[in-house]
Order: C-alpha cells, then sequence, then structure tokens
C-alpha cells in the first residue's frame, strides 16, 4: 500500500499537489483503509466503483482483493497518473478509468460511468470529496437501485445527519432518505491526521445497505417532499402545504418538518402524489 513518502514522491515528479477545489485530503491510514474495504465485502469478482481515487491507494487494496474497480477521477492530472501506475499495472485488466464528473446531474450518476457498470450490480467504496458526499449518495440511493452497498468516507458531520433521529439538529432531507432507503452504521471515525494534507474536520467511515424493500417505492417523490418542507423547517407545514391539504393520520398542519419521521415524510408525500395536478 502507497506510504505518504510514496504519494508525495509520485506527484512531485508529475509536478502535481492536493487541489483543494476538488476537496483532496488523501486518506493514508492503512489500518483504516483496510477496515473501509473489509466493511465492503470486497471479494474476488466484485464490481466496485470509486470516486476520487487520488494516486490510487485504496484502488490496489481493492484490485489485490481481486474486484474489478471503475475509478472516477476528475482531476485530469491525477487521471494520468492512475493510467500511468494502475493502468500499467498486473491489475490493469480489471481497472478502468473515467476523468469526467461523477454526476451528469442530481438525478444520476454520468452517462460514462453508466455505460462502464452496464446495469450490474455494485458497491461504492470511497472516500469521497467532502463537498460531493450528499448529492452522491442521494442520487445512488435515489436512482441507482443497482448499488446495493456504499462503504465511504465522509465529513463526521454528514455521517451523523444520515443517521439523525427527529427533533435533533442534524436530522433534514439526508436522514429522512438514506433512512427511507438503507440501513446505516458507523464503521470507524477518522481524525484529520489519517489524511494529507490534513482537513480541519474529522471524518467517519460509513457502511450504508440499501434496503431489499425501501420504505416507498417513490424515492423521487419523498426526495421532493423532503426538500419542500425542511426548505421552511421553522416554519409549519400548513405554511408549505396548506391548511386544507389531506394530512395523513397522525400529521397536522401545526406541524414542523424537523417533527416528522421517515414514515411520515412518506405518507405526506403519497397524499401529494395522488391530488389533481393543478390547471394551467
Amino acid at each position: 500500500m502507497q506510504t505518504l513518502a510514496q504519494i508525495r514522491t509520485m506527484l512531485e515528479e508529475r509536478g502535481l499537489a492536493p487541489q483543494h477545489r476538488f476537496g483532496q485530503n488523501f486518506l493514508i491510514d492503512h489500518n483504516l483503509i483496510r477496515k473501509l474495504v473489509d466493511a465492503a465485502g470486497a471479494s474476488p469478482g466484485s464490481l466496485v466503483l470509486e470516486i476520487g481515487p487520488g494516486t490510487g491507494t485504496m484502488t490496489e487494496e481493492l484490485l489485490d482483493r481481486g474486484c474489478e474497480v471503475i475509478a472516477c477521477e476528475l482531476d485530469r492530472g491525477l487521471a494520468r497518473l492512475l493510467r500511468d501506475t494502475i493502468g500499467n499495472g498486473p491489475h490493469a485488466s480489471r481497472f478502468t478509468l473515467t476523468d469526467d464528473d461523477c454526476l451528469e446531474s442530481k438525478r444520476a450518476l454520468s452517462p460514462l460511468i453508466r455505460e462502464k457498470l452496464a446495469g450490474r450490480p455494485f458497491t461504492l467504496v470511497s472516500n469521497l470529496p467532502y463537498g460531493a458526499a450528499t448529492p452522491v449518495i442521494t442520487t445512488i440511493l435515489a436512482s441507482h437501485p443497482e448499488c446495493v452497498r456504499m462503504c465511504v468516507t465522509i465529513q463526521r458531520e454528514v455521517a451523523d445527519r444520515l443517521i439523525a433521529k427527529p427533533r435533533t439538529k442534524e436530522y433534514g432531507p439526508l436522514s429522512v432518505i438514506a433512512q427511507a432507503a438503507a440501513d446505516i452504521r458507523t464503521v470507524a471515525i477518522a481524525p484529520p491526521e489519517c489524511f494529507w494534507p490534513r482537513p480541519d474536520v474529522t471524518s467517519a467511515m460509513v457502511r450504508i445497505d440499501r434496503r431489499s424493500q425501501p420504505l416507498t417505492p417513490d424515492l423521487p417523490a419523498l426526495i421532493s417532499i423532503c426538500h419542500d418542507l425542511f426548505a421552511q423547517r421553522r416554519k409549519q407545514i400548513g405554511s408549505a402545504l396548506g391548511r386544507i391539504f389531506p394530512w395523513p393520520a397522525g400529521v397536522e398542519a401545526g406541524m414542523r418538518a424537523e417533527e416528522l419521521s421517515p414514515e411520515q415524510f412518506i405518507a405526506i408525500a403519497a397524499k401529494r402524489s395522488s391530488l389533481p395536478a393543478p390547471e394551467q
């Protein structure tokens, strides 16, 4: 596995350096890398998507375990490095690299990634750039049921939001969407010294297992109602949907978004979907 000295040397030889605009903080703790890969259940024949592979430290661990890895690296300099190293290495036949944005929009992975995945079941295993974590997780949960598991390193604040309960400050759209679609557990806490360069925040490794039966078959409708109501989280939900909205049992117009359970959000989304479209 790559040491910090080796990473520095590889970058210096190519005139490269970590880019703050890409959220590049390379995970250098080998024990934590192995712990994340173990949690993912990586084994021979597994199909893995890795977003933001950096210099390829975790990529090499996944390939050593027999996985097929599709990696997406937005930094063109790092993409060239990966093609020169892993792309010419002993596991090159099981390594595919794309160098575009991982998301086409807030609704889907990029067309190139989707082409490489070809509809096959896969696991996301990534040290996600902090700015990408929430949109990547939400998009994959909502639009890519072929992703059966995510094992990712993210900002601890985002990890707390994934598992937050109603009436807490961390509770929001990500909490509702993730809990409706998946089972979530924390794998490990990763302090700043586990990365280079050191970030200003603590990170967490989480495992997100998609439910075989999500709490709702219409996750896009759930996402829509969550964003509408949490956009005015301090206001009563009747202000957003109207006092005459056909509230489901147990829900009242005077409640606020932060008080509603995922099941109540789902019930509200179903009621709104059943309403006739407004006249043009």
